[in-house]
């Protein structure tokens, strides 16, 4: 697989102030600090189911999106976007939470299975699995019938510290993952 620059950038999670603090938020959270960054302004686009905006990183015109048709059906929103670019899977980075990396770590990777995250499993059968990841560790609860529960939860105040460093990190790193060069920022992230 040959590194792409990335030209979309989606963060997952559920549109509304009831689910602004929840960890399965974390994706949103990423996108909200790269818009910070780089002086984005999310406006609502109904063609594209979502929020986005355009802004410029390392020379590249980059959209970052989040969906405003909930986590189940993310990759609705991802695909009306990319289609309408013509932005191809390889080019697209998904920011998630993921409950099998705890707070603290990321990690970077290229397409794989859903692992049963809903958004993810959406994003598969909307664009199929050929995308970029950014796995945002937000923990397990340890049970499977407490998942649900668990990510629409606000993280503890020490969990949500670390998933913000690891966000900062992440964002810290985004002119090289959107210039494609994905080795270099797995060996910087992964080591953290």
């Amino acid at each position: 697989m040959a590194d792409s620059a990335i030209k979309l950038i989606t963060g997952l999670g559920n549109p509304g102030s009831k689910y602004d603090k929840t960890r399965h938020n974390a994706g949103f959270w990423f996108v909200d600090e790269l818009a910070r960054r780089y002086n984005g302004i999310f406006k609502v686009e109904s063609r594209f189911s979502g929020e986005c905006c355009k802004v410029t990183i390392a020379g590249t015109t980059v959209w970052l999106l989040k969906p405003s048709t909930f986590m189940n059906r993310s990759g609705l929103s991802v695909k009306q976007l990319s289609s309408f670019f013509k932005i191809s899977p390889n080019e697209i980075l998904i920011a998630h939470d993921e409950l099998d990396i705890l707070p603290g770590v990321v990690r970077l990777k290229h397409s794989g299975g859903h692992g049963g995250h809903n958004g993810l499993r959406d994003l598969h059968a909307q664009i199929g699995k050929e995308y970029w990841r950014l796995r945002l560790g937000v923990g397990h609860p340890g049970s499977a019938k407490d998942v649900a529960d668990y990510v629409l939860s606000r993280p503890s105040a020490s969990d949500e510290v670390e998933i913000r460093r690891t966000i900062d990190a992440s964002a810290d790193e985004i002119e090289r993952i959107v210039s494609g060069d994905m080795q270099k920022v797995m060996n910087t992230l992964h080591t953290k």
